[in-house]
């Protein structure tokens, strides 16, 4: 799926092997585990992710759980892409994204485009208006630079984002707005579940609450998903 193409729904009803392996990456890298964390990088790539998505879900990540985690966890990567290659493995490289990311004015509109599509509704508020620079931020930085990069495919970046924000404690608004635009871009209801049982069996079982209340409480607004 493209970034900035038509937001399709799943073809299945269960993840793939490679989109559960997002799930546990996403969450110890920002739990800040990187003993497990280097485990599931490594099953990750086993499990068909390339170098350059593993490394754009972790570069991602200082947009939910800030630059010192993230900046460990890439730095776990090269440590186990290291060890990969001393076993004689040859990890696929992936693609770089296909257009330079727009710039100044360019960007804020791109950036908000895409948060508009995501979101299903243009995102107001009383909090943005409140701290405008916080609105510039996220249009520009997080829904730009970062949704901008066509990668890594929006469904990716959405199970990782779930998958980071249910490892961190007090982000519950922010994780069922997550379940939202989870859903937003062809996500089911019961691939979302999948997350919470990936969560319970690979992670933590509190993270695994977390995901699962946050899908409740989206569901319990709008049914019909």
């Amino acid at each position: 799926m493209s970034n900035t193409g038509t937001i399709s729904p799943s073809a299945s009803e269960t993840l793939t092997d490679r989109q559960q392996a997002i799930v546990p990456i996403a969450a110890f890298a920002a739990a800040g585990n990187i003993a497990s964390l280097n485990t599931s990088l490594d099953h990750g790539l086993d499990a068909g992710l390339t170098v350059g998505e593993a490394k754009e879900i972790l570069v991602q990540l200082y947009a939910y759980a800030g630059f010192p985690r993230s900046l460990n966890a890439l730095a776990e990567l090269m440590k186990v892409l290291d060890m990969r290659k001393q076993r004689g493995i040859a990890d696929a490289a992936g693609r770089q994204p296909s257009s330079p990311i727009p710039t100044g004015d360019a960007l804020l509109a791109a950036g908000t485009a895409n948060q508009t599509k995501l979101s299903g509704s243009p995102v107001k508020g009383k909090l943005f208006e409140f701290a405008p620079a916080i609105d510039a931020y996220l249009k520009t930085h997080l829904f730009g630079d970062i949704f901008e990069r066509d990668n890594l495919d929006w469904q990716s970046r959405e199970l990782a984002t779930v998958s980071m924000l249910s490892a961190l404690s007090g982000v519950d608004s922010q994780l069922q707005a997550h379940m939202r635009i989870s859903m937003n871009v062809g996500f089911t209801a019961n691939q979302l579940r999948q997350v919470g049982k990936v969560l319970g069996n690979r992670v933590d079982g509190n993270v695994a609450r977390r995901a699962q209340e946050a899908l409740d409480r989206q569901l319990a607004i709008a049914p019909g998903n």
